[in-house]
């Protein structure tokens, strides 16, 4: 049985910012998955729930889904990146299954899958440490 540590999970709002300003968005109808390619968050992830949502009661219960599908899914996912899982409005009358498939394709879009050929730090501007140079040169 997956469990989901809690030292994985991104609890500071610094952190949380840092993911919403500086990462690369994807969506769906259920939720937003932000991914962010950082040596400080690396290899975490971070749920959240508005209050548009509803009480605290639904705001809980879908960070509990988003929690959940992810914990299901966690050994498919890369590590060179943080994660973030919003989620919006219509999460909130769904089922587990339903929210887990919408992560699956939303993770394979975005590339954040292991043996996914998509480099997260080309989206950024942060380039690898053996990378060639994306600048352009000026012609003589």
């Amino acid at each position: 049985m997956l469990t989901l540590p809690r030292r994985r999970i991104i609890k500071r709002r610094s952190d949380f910012q840092r993911v919403y300003r500086s990462g690369r968005s994807y969506a769906n109808r259920y939720f937003v998955l932000y991914v962010f390619p950082a040596e400080t968050v690396r290899g975490r992830v971070g749920f959240a729930a508005g209050k548009k949502l509803g009480c605290a009661v639904t705001r809980n219960r879908v960070k509990r889904l988003l929690r959940e599908t992810y914990r299901l899914n966690q050994d498919r996912v890369r590590e060179d990146a943080a994660l973030l899982l919003v989620g919006r409005k219509p999460i909130v009358d769904v089922k587990c299954q339903a929210v887990e498939q919408a992560f699956l394709q939303l993770g394979q879009q975005a590339g954040i899958f292991k043996g996914s050929k998509k480099d997260l730090h080309v989206f950024h501007g942060v380039r690898p440490k053996h990378g060639k140079s994306t600048a352009r040169q000026k012609r003589s």
